[in-house]
């Protein structure tokens, strides 16, 4: 089994106990065990257990990525989760509240201590309107969420919708900057009463709600990250949801932003080890789901790819939460954290790899009369 995971590591230019950063140091052989039985499932379990560790975690990750080691090694989770995706919807709407228990649930202090000033759960954008380098993730996010008002063109007044709406940050920005009158969804209790409290006195409403009961019309759309725990079987509705929201008697037909992470190979699961422990019932959507999904429903007015942002949005997520763990509640416990920074790590290195991107798409019912301009 050693040699079988030291054969896999070389072809990453990754050593069992060297000294360069990237390198694993081993301490236990159960690693390797668990590693060729279960993939990416016992990678990630062994490392929250303590079992290995490397001080560039997320370069170690990259490099497995770039020689594709992951697809050497998928062990019977992989396996067992392909089949559940193919016999059953993992997003329908009896799960769809899942994800929301069990990772947007887990405490606003982890959020607060991760997210900065403001809790926005998504990739930011490092760069102003005229195109130069942001250097820190608070105005990252505030260009992020003022590229998507810019996108959608936002007047005083319009109706905004917001899909996953978070803890309310994108709609507040909004209303304040823009001054729109908003309504978000979210399956998250703790988001939902964070985001009303958030955003007294303001025209926004936030309901605890699964997207599929959605039966009003709005000018405007957007949703920001919740994308990934839609499911290919479950894409048809997603967008006949969005089609029917849209006001499409208004002067310009409606517009509908969807912010979202991507694969480069369509899939209908999520990794084992993401499932488990991160988020459950997710999955990245491909390039093709989408574009086949959005046919006969959208015109698709923009495809904006900034993909390198999340890597820098994640390592200052990264920092800090690293430096928050010691005021942080004792539930966090030394597993917990090692489990967010595998997490973390892993995500940075998908997007590093470029095995993940991140799109931002306007879509609009009918074509833009006289065609769509999109911001930057």
């Amino acid at each position: 089994m050693r040699k079988r995971v030291e054969g896999l590591l070389a072809l990453a230019d990754v050593r069992i106990g060297g000294d360069r950063p990237w390198d694993i140091q081993v301490e236990d052989d159960e690693f390797y065990v668990r590693v060729i039985a279960q993939g990416s499932l016992g990678l990630g379990e062994t490392y929250m257990d303590g079992i290995w560790h490397a001080p560039a975690l997320d370069e170690l990750l990259v490099r497995l990525l770039r020689a594709h080691v992951d697809e050497q090694v998928h062990g019977w989770a992989a396996i067992l989760d392909g089949l559940r995706a193919h016999l059953i919807n993992l997003q329908s709407h009896r799960r769809s509240f899942t994800v929301g228990e069990r990772h947007y649930d887990l405490g606003n202090d982890l959020y607060r201590a991760m997210l900065g000033k403001r809790l926005v759960y998504s990739c930011g954008y490092w760069r102003d309107r005229h195109g130069q380098p942001l250097r820190d993730l608070d105005s990252a996010q505030e260009a992020k969420l003022d590229l998507v008002c810019r996108k959608l063109g936002l007047k005083p007044g319009m109706r905004v919708l917001d899909i996953g709406s978070g803890w309310g940050e994108a709609l507040k920005f909004a209303a304040e900057r823009y001054g729109i009158v908003g309504v978000g969804i979210t399956v998250s209790h703790e988001q939902a009463e964070f985001a009303r409290d958030l955003c007294k006195g303001l025209p926004i409403e936030f309901r605890l709600q699964d997207y599929r009961d959605l039966d009003q019309r709005f000018d405007r759309i957007f949703s920001l990250g919740m994308f990934e725990h839609v499911g290919v079987k479950n894409y048809d509705s997603y967008f006949d949801v969005a089609l029917r929201c849209l006001d499409r008697d208004s002067a310009d037909g409606g517009l509908f932003l969807l912010h979202t992470i991507g694969g480069n190979r369509s899939v209908t699961h999520t990794d084992p080890w993401i499932a488990k422990y991160i988020f459950p019932n997710s999955m990245l959507p491909s390039a093709r789901q989408i574009a086949e999904h959005v046919e006969g429903r959208f015109v698709i007015e923009d495809w904006h790819n900034f993909s390198a942002d999340y890597d820098l949005t994640l390592q200052a997520w990264r920092d800090n939460v690293e430096r928050a763990w010691e005021q942080l509640d004792a539930r966090y416990d030394e597993r917990f954290r090692r489990m967010w920074r595998f997490y973390l790590a892993a995500s940075m290195a998908t997007f590093r790899s470029r095995h993940a991107q991140l799109w931002q798409l306007v879509l609009s019912p009918e074509g833009v009369p006289g065609g769509y301009v999109a911001p930057r």
